[in-house]
């Protein structure tokens, strides 16, 4: 069991979330799922985040714009960018800002656990 580590998912697609949400469950780890960016920072799992798994492009607040948030209140939360679009501008920013990765969705199973892996090394 991995329930050592609380993982929390940003993405507005619904099926994307409750995937994810299912599978690191079924592997042991606390998931919490959030649609948007605004939604996962009013969250109380702000504080307690240990990997974010966070779409590149959303309404509203982007997964950059977060990552740059996190940077400013001084959230140390090791990012996982997931997108669906290969935009190697977006993905050297940030990357360059500290991600520990950016997945091309559809990712596989084996790649999202070897970046979760990385990340709570970290």
């Amino acid at each position: 069991m991995n329930d050592i580590s609380p993982i929390s998912v940003v993405d507005d697609d619904e099926s994307l979330r409750e995937s994810l949400e299912g599978l690191l469950k079924a592997l042991g780890y606390a998931v919490e799922v959030f649609s948007s960016a605004e939604s996962f920072l009013g969250s109380d799992a702000l504080a307690k985040t240990k990997c974010l798994i966070l779409d590149v492009s959303m309404p509203g607040m982007s997964g950059p714009e977060l990552q740059r948030e996190l940077m400013s209140r001084g959230e140390p939360i090791p990012i996982i960018f997931i997108t669906s679009r290969a935009d190697e501008d977006v993905v050297s920013r940030v990357m360059a800002d500290g991600a520990v990765a950016c997945l091309l969705k559809p990712f596989t199973e084996d790649a999202l656990l070897k970046a979760i892996s990385l990340s709570l090394s970290r």
